[in-house]
């Protein structure tokens, strides 16, 4: 029976797509008539064996020539740019307030400038005289390191920057203010304030002894230039350097000469690369002798394995906490210093404060958190949540590996910037397109300028084809954190196109930047015709991610990456017949934004107007996804809900053998797969409704909105789960080592999705805005209040939540698309 209403849907959306195309008769070309004499003498000339070989040996040449031609023109397209100007000046002066900024969220504090190649600054530390724990040097923001938390407390993005760091023994504070000036980026200082951590206690507990610690603040250089120490006796008092980027500039370290207990080290070395700079430091490292019989851990001097010219320079501190150390830079193009207080001491806490005070007001201003009646508490946490969205972004250089399947072995294509936040800075401290739409949700709001030059950057990697690798691993310190399995880019994959969601934003609440529109229109039209040729399903009016396993043994449902919502059950056995209705809603929005912008700078928008039609139509979107058995919009394929993961038998165990390993799960399929819808109701069924393009007196509105409040299938109190309690692989394993991911756990993105659309239906006419509107406030508060009490426990905004308990899962911090608590916060869309 469902077979039969399967068919017969596939018949009511071919004559609903007839009848939007029209119908017109097709006539047949008409064929020339052919010459039918010959030259008698011509012919036996040609029919000559000798003349017929000898073309047949010239022809086959020629072909061979011209394919192969042909075919190292296929395999060099994948790593071929787009021939369209960059939306991006590769110019240090072209962003100055922005050149110098936290731009390596891979570190627990880290700054460099938006160049290719930048000279790198950096904080490492440990803790003297713990025998017990061993030495741990902390550098890399690391889940495995045990922080109570870290996190920015406030970041504009531009000029400062101020950031808590709570380990076992000691709280710091890392921040840095910048003060324009010159040419290349202009000066800054950073600061560090080392505190003892203090325990909560009962009255006449102690608190333990402030601990001994060691600061290392480096630079580094990742490429041409040099740097040179200057030593004072045996201390590190500066360093001199010069690249390309910044010309002539000092760094210095200011040193305190009465302070008895401060013990000062240096360390000059070669690293092989900006992801080897710990282990430089570690085979540095010596004891040296403390009072009392101790001995400390220092690095010394030089390092002997390293060359004569130190591409890496490091300044130890070890003290007692408390303590405080501020380290200057100063661009040499900057003349305008001398009538000017030094940027330390009280001038840089003046400035500080000036700057939190500037933050405060923006803050405000953006958000008007004051009206909505949130505490000081709650306040702060959103500002953190903001502010880590912020510190989070990254400037990275280098080239991906990609592959095409004219390609047998990856290549590398061309080396290229990227200016992008990050999901998570301990986790996934790089570039991923779909997380991307969403941060820029939050950080559009926040400061336009940010979020266009973010979009641009993405934007001028496209290659020839009009395609973007989803996943950016740029440069060593961003590849040395990536599994080998997930560093290859495919062009036949694609992720879902969310840049249009903030282009959106633009487009509907900032005043045009018409320039911006113009740079970005043809880029932007490869990428959606990149998008309308390669990920179109069979049938007219489908679309089907690419990238499935379709001969996978070991996954339960094979993952489908390329959507961004990796284990979430598509077809269970995948093939062409697929037809995915997220990917098809992506493209609604995608059309409409496109022809907003074709109308904006005056270009034609006719056909993207038309696609939006055609693909918004609810008619034939029902006819194409609507499940009448499960009442909800829902995928279609060759799928089958009777599969699970089995373990084999083990062999017969040999005598005088050990017992073989246990041998892992593979699937096994009961019943034969049919084509039919893949009825599941979660966030995939949802699209149609976050995107908005259910019509607002749809009646399928208001069974989607029965469906969200139903605790039975996504209504938790925490927010909305990702799949229904009665879908047949809720919390169900992919494999024998993956955990459920997109089964069940709550993620904000698709809440954040869910809240915007349920504010979209609540205050547009329809039948259903009262409900709408009462769903919307109390799913709001849920989430904002799970997410704010998790972080108040832990420490962390977290990757997903639980949704029987609301704890916070996965990755932290992740504050990606989970800092959209702060929109949701200041209900702003």
């Amino acid at each position: 029976m469902a077979q039969k209403k399967t068919f017969a849907s596939e018949k009511r959306a071919r004559k609903i797509h007839e009848e939007s195309l029209g119908k017109s008769p097709i006539k047949k070309p008409q064929r020339s008539p052919r010459n039918k004499d010959k030259d008698t003498a011509e012919l036996s000339f040609f029919r000559s064996p000798k003349v017929m070989f000898q073309l047949s040996v010239f022809v086959v040449a020629v072909a061979f020539a011209l394919y192969s031609v042909y075919d190292v023109h296929r395999q060099s397209r994948v790593v071929t740019p787009l021939a369209a100007p960059l939306v991006i000046e590769q110019n240090a002066t072209s962003h100055p307030d922005r050149f110098w900024g936290s731009y390596r969220p891979q570190t627990y504090f880290g700054l460099k400038t938006k160049s290719p190649n930048s000279p790198v600054v950096g904080l490492m530390w440990f803790t003297q005289f713990t025998p017990q724990q061993g030495l741990s040097i902390r550098h890399w923001c690391d889940q495995g390191d045990g922080l109570a938390k870290y996190g920015w407390l406030a970041h504009d993005g531009i000029n400062f920057g101020v950031q808590e760091i709570v380990d076992k023994d000691i709280v710091l504070t890392t921040s840095f203010v910048k003060r324009p000036g010159g040419s290349n980026g202009g000066d800054w200082t950073a600061k560090i304030v080392a505190s003892p951590r203090h325990y909560d206690s009962t009255p006449g507990d102690t608190q333990p002894k402030p601990a001994t610690i060691s600061l290392l603040f480096y630079i580094a250089l990742d490429g041409k230039g040099w740097i040179r120490p200057v030593i004072n006796g045996n201390t590190l008092t500066s360093v001199e350097g010069h690249t390309d980027s910044l010309g002539h500039f000092e760094m210095n370290f200011l040193t305190n000469s009465r302070n008895h207990e401060v013990l000062y080290n240096y360390y000059l070395s070669y690293a092989e690369g900006l992801h080897m700079l710990k282990e430089a430091v570690m085979r540095g490292l010596k004891t040296f002798p403390y009072k009392k019989g101790k001995h400390y851990i220092a690095v010394d001097g030089h390092d002997p394995h390293g060359s004569t010219e130190p591409n890496f320079i490091v300044h130890q501190v070890t003290i007692p906490v408390p303590y405080v150390m501020e380290v200057t830079f100063e661009s040499g193009s900057n003349f305008d210093r001398d009538d000017i207080e030094p940027l330390v001491g009280e001038t840089y806490d003046k400035a500080l404060r000036n700057h939190r005070v500037e933050f405060d007001n923006k803050f405000q201003t953006v958000f008007h958190f004051k009206s909505k009646g949130y505490d000081d508490e709650q306040e702060a946490f959103a500002k953190a949540a903001l502010s880590n969205m912020i510190g989070g972004i990254g400037y990275f250089y280098g080239s991906s590996l990609v592959q095409s399947l004219y390609n047998q072995q990856p290549i590398p294509n061309g080396a290229a910037p990227l200016y992008t936040a990050v999901p998570s800075r301990s986790f996934f401290p790089r570039g991923f397109l779909w997380d991307e739409g969403f941060h820029n949700l939050l950080i559009s709001q926040w400061d336009a300028s940010i979020t266009k030059d973010i979009i641009g950057h993405w934007l001028d990697l496209l290659n020839v084809e009009g395609w973007i690798p989803r996943e950016q691993i740029l440069g060593a310190e961003s590849r040395s954190k990536v599994p080998s399995e997930f560093v290859v880019q495919h062009n036949t994959n694609a992720n879902p196109p969310t840049l249009f969601l903030p282009i959106r934003y633009l487009l509907d609440h900032e005043q045009k930047d018409y320039d911006f529109l113009r740079r970005i229109y043809p880029r932007l039209q490869a990428w959606y015709n990149w998008f309308n040729t390669t990920q179109l399903g069979k049938m007219p009016g489908t679309y089907r991610w690419r990238g499935r396993n379709a001969t996978t043994n070991r996954e339960l449902n094979p993952k489908t990456l390329t959507s961004g919502l990796d284990d979430y059950p598509r077809a269970s056995h995948p093939s062409d017949d697929e037809r995915h209705v997220d990917l098809r809603c992506w493209m609604a929005l995608a059309s409409g934004v496109m022809a907003d912008i074709a109308e904006a700078i005056g270009e034609s928008s006719e056909s993207f107007r038309m696609t939006q039609s055609y693909l918004s139509d609810n008619r034939l979107l029902d006819a194409l996804h609507w499940s009448d058995e499960n009442n909800a919009y829902s995928d279609y394929g060759l799928h089958t809900d009777n599969v699970k993961l089995v373990r084999p038998k083990s062999p017969p165990l040999q005598p005088g053998m050990p017992p073989p390993p246990r041998p892992d799960l593979v699937r096994s399929v009961k019943g034969e797969p049919s084509h039919n819808f893949v009825n599941a109701v979660g966030y995939v069924s949802l699209f149609p409704f976050l995107l908005q393009i259910i019509e607002p007196s749809s009646l399928k509105l208001d069974i989607i909105l029965s469906h969200l409040r139903d605790e039975e299938l996504l209504w938790t109190k925490f927010g909305l789960r990702s799949l229904a309690k009665t879908a047949p692989q809720y919390m169900k394993k992919n494999t024998e080592h993956d955990h459920p991911y997109w089964r069940g756990p709550i993620w904000i993105n698709m809440n954040f999705l869910a809240i915007r659309a349920l504010n979209y239906y609540a205050t547009v006419d329809g039948p259903y805005k009262e409900k709408s509107g009462e769903i919307y406030t109390e799913l709001k508060n849920n989430i904002v209040q799970n997410i704010y009490e998790e972080y108040k426990r832990t420490g962390y905004i977290w990757e997903n939540y639980d949704d029987v308990s609301g704890r916070g899962h996965g990755s932290h911090p992740f504050t990606g698309w989970s800092a959209l608590v702060c929109l949701l916060m200041a209900d702003s869309y």
